[in-house]
């Protein structure tokens, strides 16, 4: 399950960890690069294509990257230890959050990605006042589009063609039709 962003401007913070039933949302660590490697070395979402890794010293190389980038969470996942996945975004000053998400596959469907998409949504508009969180996923990713739902957000539009992930046989690309989902504050703090 994935759900994909838009590059945005990135606010300097530091990531505070983040504590659900479940889970610990927290910076990432060296020390995560193989569970990094379980679940990008076959992203699940064309839009995460790129993000892919081949082997463990790529997965190091992520995991160092990660530790640095304001809003950027690991899913550790209390029950086996494991980093299944991550939240991440972008703050679009002055008040406008981009966020997506990705989990390992052996760990979808038991809403493990709602509980961590709630919980970041939560610390949005509670800690850091931020007026509205936006996600953009592929017409083809169902469970991206049912968690966008469950979280309270609304389909704001549909860009045909948007964007191109990967190329044919032929080398042409393959644009993907995009779904724009989002939430306000005050919905969130409504429902």
């Amino acid at each position: 399950m994935a759900a994909c962003v838009a590059v945005a401007a990135e606010e300097e913070l530091t990531v505070d960890a983040i504590h659900t039933d479940r889970l610990t949302l927290r910076a990432f660590r060296e020390d995560d690069a193989q569970d990094l490697l379980g679940y990008l070395h076959q992203p699940g979402a064309s839009c995460f294509l790129s993000m892919k890794l081949d082997d463990l010293p790529a997965a190091r190389a992520a995991a160092i990257k990660r530790s640095s980038e304001p809003d950027t969470y690991a899913l550790e996942h209390h029950p086996s230890g494991r980093v299944i996945g991550e939240v991440f975004g972008h703050l679009e000053p002055p008040d406008t959050f981009s966020i997506a998400w990705m989990i390992h596959p052996d760990f979808a469907g038991q809403g493990l990605a709602h509980e961590a998409a709630k919980a970041i949504v939560d610390h949005l508009f509670q800690q850091r006042d931020v007026r509205r969180v936006y996600a953009y996923v592929e017409t083809d990713n169902l469970p991206s589009q049912r968690l966008c739902a469950r979280l309270g957000m609304r389909q704001e539009g549909l860009f045909k063609e948007f964007i191109s992930f990967e190329n044919d046989a032929a080398g042409k690309p393959i644009y993907v039709d995009t779904m724009q989902f989002a939430l306000l504050k005050k919905e969130w703090a409504a429902a």
